[in-house]
């Protein structure tokens, strides 16, 4: 398999993020970075490698699937299921972490023995299967795809007494008690974790008071840009509802076609009401959808939020629910905008039918922040963003998560082997590059009335958290939004010209 060489470009809503963030380091090792990442702060310096042995939080392993950016159609299936039980391993693997504290305790190389090593183990053999699959169908696969096997763990961020703001910007629990909503985790006070109601996170550093954050620190998603002068500046909204229905699962049919749980998260999912991980795209072509205009059957799906109060939701027991690492109580938008803009230079074109977009990365805590793409605010206050931190929002001010999608399209296909490199963000001045060809951007802004949660002697009192993968500790920038276009070629058409003639549409 050769490697893709075309250029990639850092969504710019992850241009501008002022925080501390895991950073996995290609195959090396891993270092925890503070990340100034403001268009117009210098870098240098930034960067604080932290030395001494400390207690694993989680566990960081190669993510093959974006790796695997050339794989045979007839393999793609095949693959999937594979790559949904490397998932699967790892969540495994990070559950017995979480289980055996007091032996690590006791052994220095318990982590690495009795874990990390059968992990290595099993991934050896599910590379191979995976190996297997692409050649069996004439493709090739990467000779030295085995060195993907080798998997990490991470120490909890050191308490830091200085980043240059005044602030602990230390990710982790930092040896303090970060609680189940506020009580004790702990033995004792002796290890308290990774925070949260079910020892995953999240802990009090991954949330900021919206009023410390500055208006307009950050270049805000690409996207918002459309209304400005030239290019295509009409706009075309659907109304799909906010989930009302309560239809959610844990399967991802765009990554784990055919595997149950696939996502190890339960989604919200508006539009369209046949997706399941078994849903073909005649089945979703059939299928029945929320939209106010019926030639909406289009899937928009994202993970759900819950607030960690010391309730359980219907899922305490289930697959992407408790058995997964999420614990609380679902929260249920209170709005759910979707809404499709131009490009700043040219007109769009039709999206084609069945055409997939991930927006945002389910494992940017260990991949690091390069897919990163959600923004967190609070109503009234939303010139003011952030990607790696839960805004703490102040009383009558409801929680703003947003998702602005990839609208650059390769004009052939409907999907990549890794479900990016078929669509691309726009260069800085709004233009598709490589040949590709604007589509309309589809804008998602989801509101939510939760209550705001309180830090009290750096324990975390009521947090809520996006779900996410078991080892990803329930990071903000683990957020993610999914889309699969399934408007009728009708409506479709009048949405472009909608766009393109500079008229607000719905």
């Amino acid at each position: 398999m050769g490697r893709n060489t075309r250029k990639r470009r850092t969504p710019l809503a992850t241009k501008a993020i002022a925080a501390t963030a895991a950073l996995a380091l290609g195959g090396g090792g891993l270092i925890w970075a503070n990340f100034y990442a403001s268009a117009h702060e210098d870098q240098s310096g930034g960067n604080r490698a932290k030395s001494g042995a400390a207690r694993i939080a989680t566990i960081n392993c190669p993510d093959v699937g974006q790796k695997l950016t050339r794989v045979p159609r007839g393999a793609r299936k095949g693959v999937a299921r594979e790559l949904a039980l490397l998932d699967r391993q790892i969540t495994d693997a990070y559950k017995r972490l979480a289980e055996t504290r007091q032996a690590q305790a006791g052994d220095a190389g318990y982590v690495d023995n009795a874990i990390l090593g059968p992990l290595k183990s099993k991934r050896v053999a599910t590379l191979d299967r995976i190996r297997i699959s692409i050649n069996r169908v004439g493709g090739k696969a990467p000779r030295d795809l085995g060195r993907f096997a080798r998997c990490q763990g991470v120490p909890v961020e050191q308490p830091q007494t200085d980043d240059g703001n005044g602030q602990d910007q230390g990710q982790g629990d930092g040896g303090q008690n970060q609680g189940d909503g506020g009580q004790n985790q702990g033995d004792n006070g002796q290890d308290q974790g990774n925070g949260g109601q079910a020892g995953n996170g999240p802990v009090a550093d991954d949330f900021i008071d919206i009023e410390d954050v500055q208006p307009n620190s950050r270049n805000l998603p690409n996207g918002l840009a459309a209304n400005g002068d030239g290019g295509s500046t009409g706009t075309f909204t659907t109304e799909c509802g906010t989930n009302e229905n309560e239809n959610r699962n844990s399967d991802n049919v765009i990554v784990a076609p055919g595997v149950s749980n696939g996502a190890k998260h339960q989604h919200d999912y508006v539009g369209n009401q046949a997706n399941n991980a078994f849903a073909s795209d005649e089945d979703l072509a059939g299928g029945e959808t929320t939209c106010q205009n019926q030639g909406d059957k289009s899937t928009y799906f994202w993970p759900v939020i819950r607030v960690q109060d010391g309730t359980q939701d219907i899922d305490q027991g289930q697959p992407g629910g408790g058995q997964d690492g999420n614990v609380g109580k679902i929260v249920e938008p209170s709005e759910a905008q979707l809404k499709f803009v131009g490009n700043r230079t040219s007109d769009v074109v039709a999206m084609p039918r069945g055409l997939r977009i991930i927006t945002g990365d389910a494992k940017s805590f260990t991949n690091g922040l390069n897919n990163a793409n959600t923004s967190w605010s609070c109503t009234g206050f939303e010139d003011r963003q952030v990607t790696d931190k839960y805004p703490i929002c102040p009383e009558g001010s409801s929680v703003v998560r947003t998702s602005n999608f990839q609208s650059c399209w390769d004009g052939q296909n409907i999907d990549s082997a890794n479900h990016r490199t078929h669509v691309d963000f726009v260069e800085a001045d709004g233009s598709c590059s490589n040949g590709f060809q604007a589509i309309p951007q589809l804008q998602v802004r989801l509101v939510y009335d939760i209550p705001a949660p309180r830090i009290d002697n750096g324990q975390l009192v009521n947090p809520f958290a996006v779900d996410s993968f078991p080892e990803q500790l329930h990071k903000p920038i683990t957020d993610h939004n999914d889309f699969i276009n399934f408007f009728d070629e009708d409506l479709m058409n009048e949405m472009v010209d909608c766009i393109n003639s500079g008229q607000d549409c719905q």
